[in-house]
């Protein structure tokens, strides 16, 4: 049992062990129709609407860094001083252009930028060096409303899972750490998967895990490379930008963008 009460989930349970590869899958590549937007930031719907969206959303998988944790603005430092120690200059910019980008995609982004002969490994290993000394000064809190809304998300019977590009060990101590961790029922690690985000192998893992269609899914992100992760894999994404806002393409894959995670709710 856990502290809570609630009973330990068989998924939860193997999920330090289980190396599982991403299957071949199909993705939507259709464009959707704008989100109407109300000044809270939350997509206008109509009631009837909403009583149908509560019969179809099984479960909610998060994003952890920037979306469950903040701890994003660390990597978005850290990045650009892990290769200036390596003699390489990279911009604020190119540094939110990796938020949540996966293997093989960051590897060959971070070569087209910076040459072949970049090693991306080491490079990699300082930087989470750097991100763990932030951590350690700066400490690391949940982001606003996420206690609620998981709670909200217990209370409903709705299930709910993380999907990230950090490693197992690292997730499940920081989500202990602000509290968060006795409420998923599945954690999916990015090295789960062939390949990580924007490719939709972690989205379809998280849902087979779950034991769910992605459509009957709600995924919640920060950053653009998780939105089409999501997006490509089926699941309905909602948007609780951190670094950055979406623009007008990236709203093209949003069922949502709120302002925090307690937002959520009222979607459910």
């Amino acid at each position: 049992m856990k502290r809570d009460g609630r009973k330990e989930n068989t998924v939860g349970s193997k999920r330090m062990t289980a190396v599982r590869r991403g299957r071949g899958q199909e993705y939507r590549d259709e464009t959707p129709a704008g989100i109407p937007e109300t000044s809270a930031g939350a997509p206008e719907r109509s009631a009837g609407d909403r009583e149908g969206n509560e019969s179809m959303i099984k479960a909610v998988i998060f994003d952890l860094d920037g979306t469950l944790i903040d701890t994003e603005k660390y990597y978005r430092a850290c990045w650009p001083r892990a290769l200036a120690e390596f003699g390489f200059h990279m911009t604020d910019e190119q540094a939110l252009t990796i938020r949540s980008l996966g293997r093989p995609f960051v590897i060959r982004q971070m070569r087209e930028w910076f040459g072949e002969e970049l090693d991306y490994h080491a490079v990699r290993e300082r930087r989470k060096i750097l991100v763990e000394e932030c951590i350690q000064q700066g400490g690391v809190e949940g982001k606003p409303g996420g206690k609620e809304l998981l709670e909200t998300l217990h209370d409903r019977g709705i299930r709910a899972a993380v999907a990230t590009a950090s490693d197992l060990e690292r997730t499940e101590r920081y989500l202990k750490k602000v509290g968060f961790y006795p409420y998923f029922d599945s954690l999916v690690s990015a090295v789960m998967v062939e390949e990580g985000k924007p490719s939709p192998a972690i989205y379809l893992y998280a849902c087979e895990q779950l034991g769910l269609r992605p459509d009957q899914c709600l995924a919640v992100e920060d950053s653009p490379n998780g939105v089409l992760s999501a997006y490509r894999a089926g699941c309905r994404v909602v948007m609780v930008p951190d670094q950055t806002e979406p623009d007008d393409e990236l709203k093209k894959y949003l069922w949502a963008r709120v302002d925090t995670l307690r937002d959520i709710i009222a979607l459910l």
